[in-house]
């Protein structure tokens, strides 16, 4: 356990190395190198990530950068449903299958499911060999090293890199991004080990937020765009790993009926990491302060605005709005 108490705090802390493995091999000079050099996204006209849990909220967090990036419309399906949902699947689709293990049954079987229909297929795992890389016509492994705790954290944080390399590879492919956006990105990219570990050293205090929060019955986590999907991996944390009931809302739904459920000191986690979005999800911190709310904010350094308004503050460097989820996440 290489010091630590447990393998879940080891492998939360070597997140600036994982993310480090994954880009490395592939970024060489101002290029992304793929490993599979035949990936030819020309003809792809729709991209569906299919995943199971945490794999399945990365997806949801990357569906922004690479519609942004590549301007190809994603959508991201639950594994058990989508094979079961006689999915629009056809030779203009790309299928991105997630895995830490490679193992999953039902991802294993959507991946096979849209084989059937004439997708081409791109495997992102962990582990060498494994069924779901073996299925695939191509495959980019997340090199995070062996994730011995049942709850993911850097088999996450490792998915998302991948997805943001692919992204930014297939932008220049398809020549969706200029010249210089596409190297403000890349350096961007190159930054993510170096800011995942100033996340986990900016915050001594979380042991002592997370005495305060402990004994409540439920949290609400809410935030808007990559917020919100950040926001569905926190709740599930809180709910695989503390057993305390936690539900993700985007924000901006709140006040069309889940509001009822605000009350005296409930905890509302306030994730507020997009500069373009900070106001509005501010006008919703106000909604549920104002039903007695307890609000814990993630923002970045130097937020004052959000420091104002929230109860409790955890800090997170200032990222690229398009790939703030992989740092947001870690605290």
């Amino acid at each position: 356990k290489g010091g630590y108490d447990h393998f879940m705090l080891k492998e939360i802390m070597e997140q600036p190395r994982a993310v480090k493995a994954t880009m490395a091999p592939r970024i060489r000079g101002n290029d992304i190198v793929l490993d599979d050099a035949d990936m030819d996204m020309h003809g792809i006209r729709k991209i569906i990530i299919t995943a199971c849990g945490s794999a399945y909220y990365a997806g949801c967090a990357a569906k922004y950068a690479i519609e942004a990036l590549c301007r190809i419309p994603v959508s991201v399906e639950l594994a058990s449903e989508l094979r079961y949902c006689n999915p629009l699947i056809g030779e203009d689709t790309l299928l991105i299958a997630l895995s830490q293990s490679g193992e999953t049954a039902d991802t294993i079987a959507a991946l096979r499911e849209g084989k059937s229909r004439g997708a081409r297929t791109l495997a992102i795992v962990n582990v060498v060999g494994s069924t779901v890389a073996k299925i695939a016509d191509w495959c980019l492994y997340t090199w995070a090293g062996p994730e011995i705790a049942v709850a993911t954290t850097k088999g996450y944080t490792t998915q998302l890199t991948a997805l943001y390399l692919f992204a930014l590879h297939t932008a220049k492919q398809l020549n969706t991004v200029d010249d210089a956006t596409y190297r403000s990105m890349l350096s961007a990219l190159k930054a993510l080990p170096k800011q995942l570990q100033q996340a986990l050293d900016m915050n001594p205090e979380i042991p002592q937020l997370a005495k305060k929060y402990h004994k409540a019955k439920s949290m609400f986590f809410i935030g808007r765009n990559t917020d919100y999907a950040v926001a569905l991996e926190g709740a599930l944390k809180m709910k695989e790993i503390s057993y305390l009931h936690a539900e993700a809302y985007a924000a901006g739904e709140l006040k069309h009926g889940t509001i009822a459920l605000i009350e005296d000191k409930q905890p509302v986690v306030a994730l507020c990491c997009n500069d373009a979005i900070t106001e509005k999800t501010m006008s919703n911190i106000v909604e549920v302060k104002a039903r007695g709310a307890e609000v814990l904010a993630v923002a970045p350094r130097g937020n004052g605005r959000i420091l104002s308004l929230a109860d409790d503050m955890i800090f997170v460097p200032q990222v690229n709005p398009l790939f703030s989820a992989v740092v947001e996440i870690v605290p």
